[in-house]
């Protein structure tokens, strides 16, 4: 196993449920890559293990404390030293399918789920940068954990059953995935396209291709306009389907 990750929250189940499921949960058993979930709890002092107070200056909802998550961190860095070490936040970069390439890279990650109105701002001495899954607010960091992780793991060798899965998906080459169909044949009047049935490789290749770009320039033209398409890709574009 050569890449592991570290999930540092206050609910470990949220964590724990869903990456003992499906290809994670295979691939954690395998030893394909390594997941270990740290309750910050533990790291609280006092009675009751306080893990948040009133916001310094005011206002509402509670701030995770300082000195739970610290020590959270510092001890997974003894664990994982190599590791670099998130917080998952809506200032943080913007995570994608090129960042999660990034991040299969290295030999492992510890992600630092905040919760409530936030964190206190002295963590962020102790991490290596903020990380956020796109311009909306959750309750907190775990999810955000969680696609992170997943979107990591499917990179690693030997997570899918078939390596070429991963390289063939939405955002791989710039733009969206072709549209997959399996039998029957006929559902409800709406058949399976012709050229899927047909057996000519080179003719499904290309219309997959006419495809992934004609659905990538109508419904993510950000994503097309950042497209450099080939020459051929420009022919593709000036046919009807029915021209393929």
């Amino acid at each position: 196993m050569s890449f592991h990750c570290e999930v540092l929250t206050l609910f470990p189940a949220m964590i724990r449920g869903y990456a003992a499921e499906s290809i994670l949960g295979k691939a954690i058993e395998r030893g394909h890559v390594g997941l270990t979930i740290t309750d910050v709890r533990d790291f609280a002092t006092g009675k009751h293990h306080v893990t948040d107070d009133t916001p310094y200056g005011g206002g509402a909802g509670m701030v995770m404390k300082v000195e739970p998550l610290v020590g959270a961190i510092e001890a997974a860095k003894q664990r994982q030293p190599t590791a670099r070490v998130l917080v998952l936040s809506p200032r943080g970069r913007v995570f994608s399918q090129a960042v999660a390439k990034e991040l299969a890279a290295l030999p492992g990650l510890i992600l630092v789920c905040g919760r409530y109105e936030g964190i206190d701002e002295r963590v962020l001495s102790y991490v290596d940068g903020e990380l956020s899954i796109g311009d909306f607010v959750l309750t907190g960091g775990e999810l955000g954990a969680l696609c992170v992780f997943d979107a990591v793991a499917r990179l690693l060798p030997g997570v899918l059953g078939n390596a070429e899965s991963a390289q063939t998906e939405s955002f791989e080459s710039g733009l969206l995935e072709h549209p997959h169909y399996t039998r029957p044949v006929e559902f409800r009047g709406a058949r399976v396209p012709a050229v899927l049935q047909g057996g000519d490789h080179a003719k499904i290749a290309r219309w997959r291709r006419w495809q992934a770009l004609t659905l990538t320039q109508a419904r993510r033209p950000d994503l097309f306009t950042r497209h450099t398409p080939t020459k051929d890709d420009l022919k593709l574009l000036g046919l009807r389907e029915d021209e393929l």
